[in-house]
């Protein structure tokens, strides 16, 4: 066994959802998900099939994002991956539904972050053992940097 990272690229201003699915309906099911959850999003979902053709399926409405997603999905290369690249959302929009999806096993990570994901290779394939999300921290959070996080939640809407 060879132990990799492959190095996600997220285009500018969008966001991920990598996760592990396991069903040939993935990509259509997590383009609904989006679609039913923030109309307005620009998406993509590039799924791994795991056996008989082992495509690549993918689902989009925003050919960028399209593209992205595709190579970001052959360059982790593990089957039943999922790769969800949206823009005019967040994951916090759409996460507990892309859980909800019937083909989601489990999520990874979902994040703005620069992201590392760790790859097992072996004779049969590849497996996701986990993800590199963002940097380590650099130490405890003090009352001037809780009262920054506090304002910056309420500025964006997320708070009252």
């Amino acid at each position: 066994m060879e132990l990799l990272t492959v190095n996600v690229e997220i285009p500018k201003d969008a966001n991920l959802i990598l996760g592990q699915s396991h069903f040939i309906k993935t990509a259509e099911d997590i383009y609904e998900v989006v679609v039913n959850t923030v109309p307005g999003a620009k998406f993509a979902v590039a799924f791994n099939e795991a056996s008989g053709p082992c495509l690549v399926r993918v689902e989009s409405n925003d050919e960028e994002l399209r593209g992205a997603a595709v190579s970001n999905a052959q360059a982790i290369g593990a089957g039943h991956v999922f790769v969800l690249l949206i823009r005019n959302a967040y994951p916090i929009n759409l996460l507990g539904r892309v859980r909800d999806c019937y083909e989601v096993c489990s999520i990874f990570c979902a994040t703005a972050n620069p992201v590392e994901v760790i790859v097992a290779q072996t004779e049969r394939g590849r497996a996701v053992l986990g993800v590199v999300d963002g940097n380590s921290p650099k130490g405890v959070e003090g009352p001037e940097d809780a009262k920054r996080r506090h304002e910056f939640l309420r500025k964006i809407g997320y708070k009252l």
